[in-house]
């Protein structure tokens, strides 16, 4: 049994910027959301989704799965990273300082 570690554990953060002018573009860009969504991202905001994945194998199988649903247009960047960067992460809401908490183990898996 593979021993949990904050250097092993990843979190992918997608970001995009996908055109919505069109009727075309804006079922894309949704499609692409809900994409994520099935995948198993949650909504950090408007175009931005976070997961957390048990290693690097898992993180490259999600890379493929985005990689394949992929809209024709606009930019999308995903950043992989360990947990133990993650829990170092500075966030404000409201102008108040706020620290991540990591999900329990039974959370993740």
């Amino acid at each position: 049994m593979a021993v949990l570690s904050g250097y092993r554990i990843m979190w992918m953060l997608v970001m995009f910027d996908l055109p919505v002018v069109g009727a075309k573009e804006r079922r894309e860009a949704g499609e692409f959301r809900n994409h994520l969504q099935k995948l198993g991202f949650e909504r950090s905001q408007f175009s931005v989704y976070l997961r957390c994945c048990a290693g690097k194998e898992k993180m490259d199988s999600l890379v493929g799965k985005i990689k394949g649903r992929l809209p024709k247009g606009g930019k999308v960047d995903i950043l992989c990273f360990t947990d133990r960067q993650y829990e170092n992460i500075i966030s404000f809401r409201s102008r108040v300082k706020s620290f991540r908490k990591n999900p329990g183990q039974l959370t993740l898996f």
